[in-house]
């Protein structure tokens, strides 16, 4: 039981972190949306918030991987 109560409570925190990083990649893309709209931003603000926006990307893939079963064909 206990080990079925620490994987429960894993793949809540994995599922919380996946969610926290999906809104910082919309705020991110916002961003970047609004920046590249207005000229505001000089390009290596952009390029920064872009790199930092694919990072989020490879993490909650990461994390996805993690939350989804095996499935052996």
């Amino acid at each position: 039981m206990a080990g079925e109560d620490e994987a429960r409570a894993e793949a809540q925190a994995a599922h919380e972190e996946l969610a926290r990083l999906r809104e910082e990649h919309r705020d991110l893309d916002n961003a970047i949306e609004a920046l590249e709209r207005l000229n505001a931003g000089d390009r290596l603000q952009i390029q920064r918030l872009k790199k930092r926006k694919l990072a989020l990307k490879d993490r909650m893939i990461f994390i996805e991987d993690q939350l989804t079963p095996d499935i052996i064909a």
